[in-house]
């Protein structure tokens, strides 16, 4: 798998994809808000630069235009942001929870949720 960063606009693209499905360039973008919504060669630019990163591909082809799918699934995508702001701290996860809680944004819930998730890979790893 490629492991290019994406901008936040590639994201916002990927974001469509992900909710929406297979899209055109144009479903893509009057995705976006009105407000905000970038020019449409902008979008068809960065559409072409995230198929050239493999990250989407052409699904088919309806008169014109191309039809584009994700080839990565949001998971990934999310997983690969976390790990490059991981690197930043050089793999350290300390400073980005203290973070999370000193900025409430980490709840009990959340809290449960990753006891879980550490209890199964301890018992996968007594399992082994």
């Amino acid at each position: 798998m490629p492991s290019q960063k994406l901008s936040k606009l590639e994201l916002t693209i990927m974001e469509t994809l992900w909710t929406h499905g297979a899209c055109s360039i144009r479903e893509i973008h009057d995705a976006f808000p009105k407000r905000r919504r970038p020019a449409y060669t902008t979008v068809q630019t960065m559409v072409y630069r995230l198929e050239a990163k493999e990250m989407l591909r052409r699904a088919k082809k309806i008169s014109n235009a191309h039809i584009f799918e994700a080839t990565i699934t949001r998971e990934a995508a999310e997983r690969r942001l976390i790990d490059d702001l991981l690197g930043l701290f050089g793999g350290r996860a300390q400073p980005v929870m203290a973070h999370l809680i000193e900025s409430g944004k980490l709840t009990m819930g959340d809290i449960k949720e990753a006891e879980k998730l550490l209890r199964g890979i301890g018992k996968k790893d007594e399992s082994a």
